[in-house]
């Protein structure tokens, strides 16, 4: 082996070091295939050597990440400049994340498994997450006031087939469950779809609040595929303060009818005179009126974008228009309602949209019979609003595909920082109160 192969193999290790890079992450930022962390492992155990262009992109990286820092919108401020701290767990797009952040808090780590996701996330925060949560010891994850998690819902959700707890999916609770016991934060939040409520008659809801407030008496059966280290924490007893509801995207002033079930909690042991169930109220949504209209964007914008891309992006073929049709139209001599959804700048809401949406557009569909076009999809500046996303969110960080996914797995924006500023009042309120009943003692 060659010097030169031994200076590579060795810059290789201290960088991805110094830049707290995991070989997933830093395969992922070099925009390599699935096999880039063996890739990777390989080049630090000299077993052979980049080719220049990666040799080229492994030199760049650095500067390649600080420019990301340097023009991300949402760059946090300082741990010392901020009033708590938290970590974003199965953070998406950071759909969760960015309302903490706004009432004064710091995120410490964020982990997302998605290359894609965590390809926006970093052009938008300045910040590359951390893989997948189930090869990360909760010994690893700095101490934190709250935990964020919008934990997969496929297996409860409807297009998920509710396998719930059998499913792989489905125990990713049990990787909350592990950090909870682990590092103990103040509070949490927790989000998942509304059919979580119903799924198993309510006895999958009534297990996790169950586990979370420290009353779940049986095991977890041995076919259920959970790491060993989150079996051994339901060994030990959380005792959160709990509560769940549903809350819906139309009712907070967003036009989507989007329902989801959000979860809180705060730890009794930290605050054990302090009566949550009158501390911490739900926001009241404000059920300002709403139309679709108001997300979308102007016949000028699409023009541009048109002209830009040389293409018409989001108005659906002939074909894709016909087979839409004929599919509705043998749903309902059925005698059900299934099939595309088509809406107007005057409709007060749309339907959930799902991360299936990049496939045909169906459950969302602008109609533009005023200029004579089959209907289109919506934009991804329009899927950013209707989750109520800033305008100056970054959307094209990847492909057009690939941001309809991440819009679909998000969560709406406006619901969120809604829920977040309950959560930040009611842990200032019970820190200051605790403070006060330790002087007073």
């Amino acid at each position: 082996m060659t010097n030169k192969n031994l200076d590579k193999a060795e810059y290789i290790r201290k960088l991805r070091k110094k830049l707290c890079l995991r070989p997933t992450e830093m395969a992922n930022l070099l925009g390599m295939n699935a096999a880039g962390e063996r890739t990777i492992r390989g080049w630090e155990k000299e077993e052979h050597e980049p080719t220049p262009a990666k040799w080229k992109a492994i030199l760049d990286l650095e500067s390649t990440l600080q420019a990301h820092y340097d023009n991300a919108p949402f760059k946090q401020k300082s741990l010392e400049q901020s009033e708590f701290t938290f970590i974003d767990l199965f953070a998406g797009i950071g759909g969760i994340r960015l309302p903490f952040q706004k009432l004064g808090g710091h995120c410490i780590f964020t982990s997302e498994w998605d290359k894609f996701a965590q390809k926006t996330y970093l052009t938008n925060y300045g910040e590359m997450p951390r893989g997948d949560i189930t090869q990360i010891s909760a010994s690893e994850i700095p101490n934190h006031d709250i935990l964020l998690g919008g934990f997969p819902c496929q297996t409860f959700s409807q297009a998920g087939l509710g396998k719930g707890f059998s499913d792989t999916r489905g125990t990713m609770f049990f990787e909350l469950q592990r950090i909870l016991t682990e590092k103990k934060p103040k509070a949490f939040l927790l989000e998942n779809v509304k059919q979580l409520q119903g799924h198993d008659k309510g006895r999958t809801l009534k297990t996790i609040t169950d586990i979370l407030q420290g009353k779940y008496k049986q095991n977890i059966p041995e076919d259920v595929p959970i790491s060993a280290e989150a079996r051994h924490a339901l060994s030990e007893k959380l005792n959160y303060w709990v509560d769940f509801k549903v809350l819906r995207a139309g009712d907070f002033g967003v036009p989507q009818n989007r329902e989801r079930i959000f979860i809180v909690g705060f730890d009794k042991n930290q605050f054990p005179n302090i009566d949550f169930d009158s501390a911490f109220n739900w926001p009241t949504p404000p059920k300002t009126s709403t139309k679709v209209g108001d997300i979308l964007q102007t016949q000028e914008e699409l023009s541009i974008d048109e002209k830009a891309h040389n293409k018409d992006r989001f108005t659906i073929s002939d074909k894709l228009w016909a087979g839409h049709q004929k599919r509705k139209e043998m749903h309902k001599t059925k005698g059900n309602g299934f099939g595309y959804s088509l809406f107007t700048p005057e409709s007060v809401y749309t339907n959930t949209i799902s991360a299936r949406y990049y496939k045909d557009g169906s459950e969302i569909l602008i109609d533009q019979q005023q200029i004579n076009k089959n209907p289109r999809k919506l934009t991804p500046r329009e899927c950013a609003r209707l989750q109520g996303f800033p305008d100056n969110y970054i959307v094209d960080a990847v492909s057009q595909g690939q941001i309809y996914k991440q819009f679909g797995n998000s969560v709406c924006m406006k619901v969120i920082y809604s829920v977040a500023e309950q959560i930040v009042t009611t842990l200032e309120y019970a820190n200051q109160t605790t403070i006060k009943n330790l002087k007073a003692s």
